[in-house]
Formats: C-alpha cells, structure tokens, sequence
C-alpha cells in the first residue's frame, strides 16, 4: 500500500469527492503530519511550530464544523503503532462528523475557510482526509 500524504487535494479529486452521492451523515478521519517548524507564505510567525499553527486553523473549524450540524468526535496525538508499517507516523489524529456532503462541501468553501486556509498551509506537511460511514457490522 503506498501512502502519500497531501496539504490540499487535486481540483479533480474534490471534484470527484464531492460529487458523490449525498447519502447522510459521516465522519472524516483525518490523519496529521505537521510542519516542524510553521511556514507561512509572507514570513511571518516563524517562531510557531507546525502543530501551533494548525491549532489556529483547528479552533475556527471547530465553530465551522459545530454551527453546520457537525461536531469534533475526537483528537490526539499519536504516540505508537501497533500494526502495519509507515515510514513516518503521523502526528495527530481528528475525527470530524458532518451531517451531510452539503453540510462539509458548504464549510469547504465557506469564507470563514477560506480566511484561516494558511494557517493550515503552514502548519502542515501533510494529511490524509478518510470518509468513513458509521454502521459497520463487523465491530
């Protein structure tokens, strides 16, 4: 399996992603890898580690997510791996549940989004995003 982390995905891909079929709730998995140090496009805030300034992005899309019906299940830092094999942990670990495709698609391109995008930009070094639908019989 190859893993490819990503800051921000391919027009096609979103494109793809968000033609789905709107099929109710779901949550996002969000696999984290942070910048060691931030790097924001005009210089500033250099002293901010990658994980300091992703937290500035995190606060807002928390109200983000809340004020469309959705709600932040969980997050932590990743501290191990017990099965498999990756070159490179990530860092952190968030789990976003959205009521619909409408409800993340409206956030996605939302203002608000749009204004604390860099922060995001900055602090990270890559990401996977994993849809996953609840209800699966086997747990």
């Amino acid at each position: 399996m190859k893993v490819v982390n990503e800051v921000m995905p391919t027009p096609q891909r979103a494109m793809e992603f968000f033609s789905g079929e709107e099929d109710g709730p779901f949550v996002m998995v969000n696999l984290l890898k942070f910048k060691a140090k931030a790097e924001y496009a005009d210089g500033s805030d250099s002293h901010l580690t990658g994980a300091e300034a992703y937290a500035r992005y995190a606060e807002v899309v928390r109200t983000l997510v809340e004020g469309r019906g959705g709600r932040i299940r969980y997050n932590g830092v990743v501290t191990g791996l017990l099965l498999g094999e990756v070159e490179e942990l990530w860092d952190a670990v968030g789990l976003a549940e959205y009521p619909s495709y409408a409800a993340f698609r409206e956030m996605a391109s939302s203002p608000a989004m749009h204004e604390i995008e860099h922060h995001r930009k900055a602090g990270l070094a890559g990401q996977l995003n994993i849809r996953t639908k609840p209800g699966a019989a086997f747990l």
